[in-house]
């Protein structure tokens, strides 16, 4: 059943009903996109972590949207053997519900659009017709609008709508808009003293007019009149007043609460659905559905927490499960819903892989039924069989991890046979297979343009590899071990920068700069002297009577002082902290102050190697010059299959 804006509500308690007696539903989406950076291969990396392709996903494809979401019911028949299907496609799209409304961003992926246009996807029942939704917070802050617009509208004694002190004392309206409400006044005066107008069509006014208009009448006409904002073709507001008896009164005051609400329902539009499936408590499969669960998430419940595709083989994987030793189960559509023909494939139209998921997950699930003593022709959904399957999501293309776990710790296979690679951006694959010729079989998962995993085919080989590549100008090699213990150590220097540097170099920066204010003291203190400031170009190079003054006091500062200056460091105000702060830094950063960083270091620096190494040959200031190479070929050459020790025989040249 095709559902899109215009018939969601006439459809949604069949919707309901079916998600009411089912016994399970598979579910399937179709997005704008897939990846808003690396390729999908990078996306998808062999030797990623459940959390990695986690992480990957939700940074690169949340911006997306998921604009077509499938749901199939499966309800079993007991007297006939058989499932019961009720089969729906969704158009879903952010369309805004009013002025507050989100406005939702979203991004598109060109090869996606072509891909789905090609299997003749309908990009107008999603633009023009598609179902609006709200996630929760959106929905509350929504909620929120509108409790906050009652108490200030506070509609003419309405009781909903009049907060406690309004009809106690007479609203407050400033001078400009004075003569503007009495117009109004006097309109209503007009119009309550005549017997032939019931109602009164106010000119169009600005959102704050409408607030003094209603907070007005609700003082000075408790009873008697209806007031209410419409809206024109053009959008624009204008209020409408209605004389009424009490009971008409009531009565329209309860019909626009209900409108209201209805409003409400039709801005929380499609999320409604998830919410009664996600209360059913029943079970939700997919194939490949880690995208499709993180996008419903996303979309129509909540933003995903910080930690934690194109199903073309879905039919492959079909029509082996027609074949011995599974049994197809026998599916019939339920009346008013159309039925799928497998035998005329409409793959990536969500409905119908929901379909063909539920039949997979049937054929499947019978099967594990025939282990059992006696077999077991038809297994539910709710048997103790298929529990140790609950809420662990497929990864696809990961090589040793098989799902993501949502109920407990994932897999951590040792990975003591791959290598990490990283090497120029103009190898290829074949450059790959080309290093790695001598260890026989290897499997390539690349990472980016100048890194990869490669997987041996025995573990002992790993230190090999390493070994052999040490003195390797274009590529490194290390083990996955050494690469996440990296990853691990860049992540928590990066926390700890993040959390504790900026504090300890503003600290060390102010207790530096107020040394240097209790010497500029000291000495004037000493000496009776008046200081007097200049203001010009300054030397790199001190003076000679800088350096005399440094001299002379630098053992003359005692420890009362030191106290005294670690006392101002934190008597400065967090204004001053972040004035010096920008001001040091700009000193430091200037090309005087680089100069003067940099002689200092290499001074050091050379004269420390000049002590302890000799000048001549391939030492240089300590530093080891590597052979130059021998051969132009941008190819690298293959890895010796060597063990250490014979390694120790050979010249260093021949690596």
């Amino acid at each position: 059943m095709e559902i899109i804006r215009s018939n969601f509500k006439s459809n949604l308690h069949k919707v309901y009903e079916a998600i009411e007696e089912a016994d399970f539903f598979a579910i399937d989406g179709e997005f704008s996109g897939i990846s808003d950076g690396p390729s999908v291969t990078a996306l998808t990396n062999g030797f990623d972590t459940p959390e990695e392709r986690y992480q990957k996903l939700k940074k690169h494809s949340m911006d997306f949207l998921l604009f077509q979401f499938g749901l199939c019911t499966f309800k079993y028949d007991y007297t006939d053997s058989k499932y019961i299907t009720k089969s729906f496609n969704f158009y879903v799209f952010p369309k805004p519900f009013n002025r507050s409304s989100p406005d939702v961003k979203f991004v598109c992926q060109s090869s996606s659009i072509d891909f789905l246009a090609s299997q003749g996807f309908d990009f107008n029942k999603v633009f023009r017709n598609g179902i609006p939704y709200l996630n929760h917070e959106e929905e509350r802050q929504l909620r929120e609008q509108y409790d906050e617009k009652r108490l200030q509208s506070n509609g003419a004694g309405a009781l909903s709508y009049v907060s406690p002190n309004t009809s106690k004392c007479p609203v407050t309206i400033p001078e400009d808009q004075k003569k503007f409400i009495d117009q109004v006044v006097e309109k209503i005066e007009n119009l309550l003293q005549s017997e032939e107008s019931k109602n009164l069509d106010l000119e169009p006014c600005t959102g704050f007019q409408r607030k003094l208009i209603y907070q007005t009448l609700s003082w000075k006409y408790p009873k008697g009149i209806h007031v209410d904002t419409l809206e024109t073709e053009k959008k624009e507001r204008y209020i409408v007043i209605s004389k009424v008896d009490e009971e008409e009164r009531k009565r329209r005051e309860q019909q626009k609460l209900a409108k209201e609400q209805e409003e409400l329902n039709d801005a929380v539009g499609f999320s409604r659905v998830i919410h009664a499936i996600a209360n059913s408590g029943k079970l939700v499969i997919g194939h490949n559905m880690l995208l499709d669960v993180m996008h419903t998430v996303h979309q129509f419940y909540c933003p995903l927490p910080a930690d934690i595709i194109n199903n073309t083989s879905l039919a492959e994987l079909e029509k082996r499960l027609k074949e011995t030793p599974f049994n197809p189960p026998k599916v019939e559509s339920a009346e008013g819903f159309p039925s799928y023909d497998t035998a005329t494939e409409q793959l990536h139209e969500a409905g119908y892989d929901a379909y063909i998921t539920g039949l997979c997950f049937i054929s499947m699930a019978n099967y594990l039924g025939s282990f059992l003593s006696p077999p077991k022709i038809h297994v539910s959904a709710r048997s103790k069989l298929i529990e140790p399957f609950f809420n662990k999501l497929f990864l696809m293309r990961v090589m040793d991890i098989p799902y993501l776990n949502l109920e407990g710790p994932d897999l951590q296979p040792k990975r003591d046979h791959v290598l990490h690679v990283t090497f120029p951006k103009e190898w290829k694959t074949s450059d790959l297979y080309q290093l790695f010729s001598a260890f026989g079989n290897i499997h390539i998962s690349w990472i980016d343009d100048t890194s990869a995993f490669v997987s041996l085919s025995q573990p002992e080989q790993v230190q090999i590899a390493v070994n052999t590549s040490k003195y390797a100008e274009s590529y490194r090699i290390q083990t996955y071990a050494q690469y996440v213990g990296k990853k691990r150590e860049e992540k928590q220097i990066k926390r700890k920068w993040t959390e504790d540097t900026w504090q300890e170099v503003e600290r060390k920066r102010l207790n530096t700069q107020c040394i240097s204010y209790a010497l500029q003291n000291h000495y004037y203190h000493t000496n009776s002297l008046t200081a007097t400031s200049t203001v010009g170009k300054r030397n790199l190079s001190p003076s000679p009577a800088e350096a005399d003054l440094e001299a002379r006091i630098s053992g003359e500062i005692s420890d009362t002082e030191l106290e005294q200056t670690e006392s101002c460091a934190e008597s400065l105000s967090e204004g001053k902290k972040k004035a010096k702060k920008l001001k040091r830094m700009k000193k430091d950063l200037s090309p005087a102050g680089l100069y003067k960083i940099l002689l200092k270091f290499w001074t050091c620096s050379l004269f420390k190697a000049l002590e302890t190494h000799s000048l001549g040959g391939e030492m240089i200031a300590g530093l080891r010059l590597a052979p130059k190479p021998t051969c132009n070929s941008p190819h690298p050459p293959p890895l010796s299959m060597v063990s250490c020790g014979q390694r120790q025989s050979r010249s260093r040249g021949s690596f």
